[in-house]
């Protein structure tokens, strides 16, 4: 595993994604930020090179595979990319009037094909050289389908299993795999949430729990610990005696 000097990360313009750039942005560090909002994410950039990063900062749409490729191979033709964090993601849920089939596949289309995008160009850069790493964001979501979330919890399902996966098959090329499964994060995704979020966490805690699990190379860095081993526990108990009990639970918006 290389030490990361130059590091990518979708999804940098708010939430984790912008704590994680900052907490990384240093001097002799090497940014590739990408986001949806210019404005937010140049105020990112700006907050990253004034700790002494070099940084580029592009609007980038994962959901295009040849812009994502396109992009990747720029920014590695620039210098190697030691860690690419996988981060862009959406969501949504059943809550005003259910999820339609326009919605759970944009939902894919982002955290699923998103993720491919981002993940798949830089492989072979990184098994030629047989140092890189790789971070998945998925969440502790993705244990169980909750009935106000189908599509963004089969999606978060969907990435982890693929980054376990990837971690097997990409240890023979030197490339370390790490999936990421958080909690509630204070960000624009959750501050729309209408319902308690229990053992909610700010942006740059999570960003730093992050750092440090990655500089370990673990396999699942999942947080805060009360909630996930909550969230195993719950996921191991058959669906007809939790079944009722999620219905319950509010959708999110």
């Amino acid at each position: 595993m290389c030490e990361p000097r130059h590091i990518l990360i979708t999804g940098a313009s708010s939430g984790i994604g912008a704590a994680l750039a900052e907490a990384y942005a240093g001097p002799g560090i090497r940014l590739a930020l990408s986001g949806r909002d210019a404005s937010r994410l140049e105020a990112v950039a700006a907050a990253c090179r004034s700790k002494g990063a070099t940084v580029a900062a592009e609007i980038r749409d994962v959901t295009d595979p040849e812009g994502m490729a396109g992009w990747i191979t720029a920014r590695e033709a620039a210098a190697p990319i030691d860690l690419v964090i996988a981060n862009a993601g959406i969501s949504a849920g059943t809550g005003g009037g259910g999820e339609g089939a326009a919605q759970a596949r944009r939902i894919f289309a982002v955290n699923v094909d998103g993720v491919v995008n981002t993940v798949q160009p830089v492989i072979p850069f990184m098994a030629k050289r047989h140092c890189g790493q790789i971070a998945i964001v998925s969440s502790l979501a993705s244990f169980r389908g909750f009935p106000g979330a189908p599509a963004y919890c089969a999606s978060k399902a969907a990435v982890r299993v693929y980054g376990e996966g990837l971690r097997g098959s990409l240890a023979g090329l030197g490339i370390s795999v790490s999936v990421i499964c958080p909690g509630f994060v204070r960000s624009r995704m959750t501050e729309k949430n209408d319902f308690p979020m229990p053992l909610l966490m700010d942006a740059p805690r999570a960003a730093k729990l992050i750092v440090r699990g990655l500089a370990r190379g673990r396999a699942r860095i999942a947080f805060p610990r009360r909630l996930y081993l909550a969230t195993l526990l719950f996921a191991m108990l058959p669906p007809g005696l939790t079944d009722g009990w999620l219905r319950r639970l509010p959708a999110k918006r």
